[in-house]
């Protein structure tokens, strides 16, 4: 049996130990970095809030245009689809048959001024002989009659010579509004009465037309608050037209309805609005913003930067003053061009994390950069 030396196994037993230790040990792993999130200030704003609901556009006055006479129809005075003056003439039906009794209205009306002439003559004559006692009390009674039934069948033929005068003036069918008139709905040689059922034309004053929506009946004094402001800077009633974009006129909120629709519960809101170019005709749909009522203080949050968690609350990340990350839990109201109106929750100064909200645990340090997104302006439509 060979002889070991003990101090010099222990040696080697600890020179062994060393180079295991040395050749399986694994480099210390470094410290995570924070997370790269992307944050922005949170600030309070002045948010107005708007509806956009469909509309149907009104002439401001609309007038159809009847016969006060009956007649055959001579011809169109207008050219279809013009402007037309108040007064101006439009149509003329045959004016024979009323001058025929104007004319006789006249002769009428000459008849009873000589019957009254002769009757005032009469009594003139007697007066002096019945003071006289010459003749008696009742022949001069009889005259005095006579001459006051000839006065009242002046006035009557008076009367009957203008109503026939009227009735000739009505042979010239006027337009009783200015506005744009349509298509002619009879043509020379049409017989028309007073009776008929159809217009002879139809015109409309759209310099001013009418927008008429609808809003839930729960909007009712918000409406009357927003009634009678016009628009303009603060954004009251603006008109879109089929592509979305407004058009060049000012609008003015009139009124909402008193009534409301039992089926809907809808009230009707009536925007007045001026249109010199012509652009919105009647019965055009358009789509109307309408404004929830004045100006009010609010915080707007990106869309991305809301968490929804199971529970069904909203939350958000922030920073605090340490640099750490936390978690609130916010309320929430109508979204405006992509942000949630936050009713609850922040507060102006808040530091908020838009970018990077995936990376995050609560109590994390992070790694800041500015949030490039801007805030749309103040004047917002809820969707």
């Amino acid at each position: 049996m060979r002889y070991t030396n003990p101090l010099r196994l222990i040696a080697l037993l600890g020179a062994g130990a060393t180079l295991a230790a040395c050749t399986s040990g694994e480099p210390p792993v470094p410290a995570a970095e924070p997370p790269l999130v992307a944050t922005t200030q949170v600030v309070t704003t002045s948010v107005r809030l708007e509806d956009e609901l469909p509309g149907r556009v009104a002439a401001v006055r609309s007038a159809e245009i009847r016969p006060q006479v009956g007649g055959i129809v001579q011809r169109r005075l207008f050219e279809q689809g013009a402007e037309v003056r108040e007064g101006q003439a439009l149509f003329q039906i045959n004016p024979a048959p009323f001058k025929a009794e104007v004319d006789s209205s006249d002769a009428a009306l000459k008849r009873a001024m000589t019957a009254l002439d002769r009757a005032r003559l009469q009594v003139e004559r007697l007066a002096p002989l019945v003071e006289a006692d010459a003749v008696s009390r009742q022949l001069y009674d009889d005259a005095v009659s006579q001459r006051n039934q000839a006065a009242a069948d002046v006035a009557q033929a008076r009367a009957t010579q203008a109503r026939k005068q009227l009735d000739l003036g009505f042979a010239t069918i006027r337009a009783p509004i200015s506005g744009r008139i349509g298509e002619e709905m009879v043509t020379e040689g049409a017989l028309v009465g007073t009776t008929d059922t159809a217009p002879m034309a139809r015109i409309q004053q759209i310099d001013q037309v009418y927008v008429d929506v609808r809003q839930p009946a729960s909007m009712l004094e918000v409406l009357r608050r927003s009634a009678g402001r016009p628009s303009g800077p603060d954004g009251q009633a603006t008109i879109l037209d089929a592509q979305g974009k407004p058009y060049p006129v000012k609008g003015e909120i009139l009124f909402s309805g008193i009534n409301v629709d039992a089926g809907t519960g809808d009230v009707v809101l009536r925007i007045r609005l001026e249109n010199a170019g012509r652009h919105l005709l009647p019965g055009m749909f358009v789509r109307a913003r309408v404004p929830q009522g004045g100006a009010t203080e609010g915080i707007l949050v990106p869309q991305q930067a809301i968490l929804r968690a199971s529970d069904g609350l909203a939350r958000v990340w922030v920073i605090d003053g340490q640099g750490k990350a936390r978690q609130k839990t916010v309320r929430l109201g109508k979204v405006l061009d992509g942000h949630y109106l936050v009713s609850g929750g922040l507060n102006a100064g808040d530091k908020l994390v838009v970018e990077g909200l995936d990376r995050l645990k609560d109590g994390d340090g992070v790694t800041e950069q500015p949030w490039k997104g801007t805030l749309p302006a103040a004047s917002l439509t809820a969707r």
